[in-house]
């Protein structure tokens, strides 16, 4: 068993309040969770309206299926025009 855990920055420009974050945001998290079934939450940057730091958690039986499911995620959110990725920080264990 492998897992995958993920930290990305994101930058949100579209966002003009902490309400239209959420609204981005919450769609992007349960399309990530019903599409990919991981663990996805907002870990950081709460309180700026373009900017947020998600946190991913993905349990894969080897450790190709865990780079795999990350590269998938990752080329998710470069797709999505609401949200730029700044940062990503991937580790297995």
């Amino acid at each position: 068993m492998r897992v995958a855990i993920g930290v990305l920055n994101l930058h949100i420009p579209g966002s003009c309040s902490l309400k239209a974050k959420r609204k981005i945001l919450q769609s992007i998290i349960q399309r990530l969770r019903n599409r990919f079934n991981i663990s996805v939450s907002e870990i950081g940057s709460q309180d700026l309206w373009q900017r947020s730091e998600l946190g991913i958690a993905a349990i894969c039986y080897n450790g190709a299926g865990a780079d795999r499911i990350m590269e998938k995620i990752l080329d998710f959110l470069d797709q999505e025009n609401e949200i730029r990725i700044i940062d990503s920080q991937i580790e297995k264990y």
